[in-house]
C-alpha cells in the first residue's frame, strides 16, 4: 500500500514539475514526507515486535519469582498495541497520524526506560533500543 501511494505520488510529481518551476520543490517535499511516513511504519512495527518479545520474556520472569517484571510486561504490552496502532494509521497517512505518533512516541519513552533497567537482559536491551528507536522515528514524522 504504502509502494502504491509513493508511485503515485512520483507520477504526479513528474506531471506537476513539468507544468511549473516550483513543482519540483514541491514533489521533493511531498517525497520528503512520504518517506518520513513510511520510516515512521517501519520503526512501529519493529517496535511491536520488540515489545512482544519482551512481553513473553517477562511473563517467564514473574514465573521464575522476578515479579518486579510485572511492570515492564505491562509496558511492553501497552506499547506493542500503541506501536500496532501507530504502524497501521502511519501507513496510511491518516488524519489521525499526528495524535497516534505523539501516544506513541510517549509510550515507547516509558516502555524503553523500564527496559534499559535490565541491560543483560537480551530481549530486553533490544526492547529498550526498539522503542528509542521508534519514539525518535515518531518524533522526525510529526515536524514533517
Amino acid at each position: 500500500m504504502i509502494r502504491q501511494d509513493f508511485s503515485s505520488a512520483v507520477l504526479l510529481c513528474m506531471v506537476v514539475s513539468l507544468l511549473s518551476v516550483g513543482g519540483l520543490r514541491q514533489c521533493e517535499a511531498q517525497k520528503s514526507a512520504s518517506d518520513q511516513y513510511a520510516r515512521c511504519a517501519k520503526a512501529c512495527i519493529d517496535c511491536r515486535k520488540a515489545c512482544t518479545a519482551c512481553s513473553k520474556h517477562c511473563v517467564s520472569m514473574v514465573a521464575a519469582g522476578m515479579k518486579e517484571h510485572v511492570k515492564s510486561k505491562s509496558l511492553a504490552d501497552d506499547c506493542a498495541d500503541i506501536c500496532a496502532a501507530a504502524a497501521n494509521i502511519t501507513a496510511r497517512r491518516g488524519p489521525m497520524s499526528a495524535a497516534i505518533c505523539a501516544a506513541c512516541a510517549k509510550a515507547c519513552d516509558a516502555c524503553g526506560a523500564e527496559c534499559r533497567k535490565w541491560p543483560a537482559m537480551e530481549p530486553m536491551k533490544y526492547c529498550a533500543q526498539s522503542c528509542s528507536d521508534c519514539a525518535k522515528a515518531c518524533r522526525e514524522m510529526l515536524k514533517s
